[in-house]
């Protein structure tokens, strides 16, 4: 799922402002987010979207919104450069919402698997508290101390992480050649 040089690209950028429906011309400051939607089948799926820089300023914000990036819309031709690094990835791992669906607390924990695959994320333990199992990560390189990201193994079924990956690998591509 990612590239030896541990960038991805999150989605496709749409040259449209989800809000206003504004062309975000080349060359353009922008903001693209990462939002947790229900297909028309009904089952959860992540998505990206733009806004331009005006309505995004001015308060639009989607619904279902897991994370958000700043980038430049790029030049007809041009290479695209809207790539989101390792410490990106792992700054939405480190946002903890109690208050999360379901389906983002899915994708929160196949985003740490996929980081600590890539040995961005370095596992620390597992506890119970209860019936749950909690996994501790710990940032590469983190020192004695470093405080654990603690991430609730959610219990997703073979069938629902094929899915949810799916999904994943839909938005989060590599940076290729």
């Amino acid at each position: 799922m990612a590239g030896a040089s541990g960038t991805y690209e999150l989605g496709r950028f749409t040259g449209v402002c989800a809000a206003s429906g504004a062309v975000i011309a080349s060359g353009e400051s922008f903001t693209a987010a990462l939002v947790d939607r229900v297909s028309e089948e009904g089952s959860p799926q992540l998505a990206r979207l733009d806004y331009c820089t005006h309505a995004w300023e001015h308060g639009a914000r989607p619904e279902g919104l897991v994370c958000f990036w700043r980038s430049i819309a790029p030049r007809p031709g041009e290479r695209r450069q809207s790539f989101v690094d390792d410490e990106t990835l792992l700054e939405m791992v480190r946002r903890d919402d109690p208050s999360a669906t379901e389906h983002r607390r899915a994708f929160r924990w196949i985003l740490a698997l996929v980081l600590l695959r890539r040995k961005a994320l370095k596992l620390a333990g597992v506890d119970r508290d209860g019936a749950i199992e909690v996994w501790s990560f710990l940032p590469r390189g983190s020192g004695d101390g470093a405080e654990a990201i603690r991430i609730a193994n959610p219990g997703i079924k073979d069938d629902a992480m094929r899915d949810l990956a799916d999904q994943l690998a839909e938005v989060i591509r590599p940076d290729g050649p």
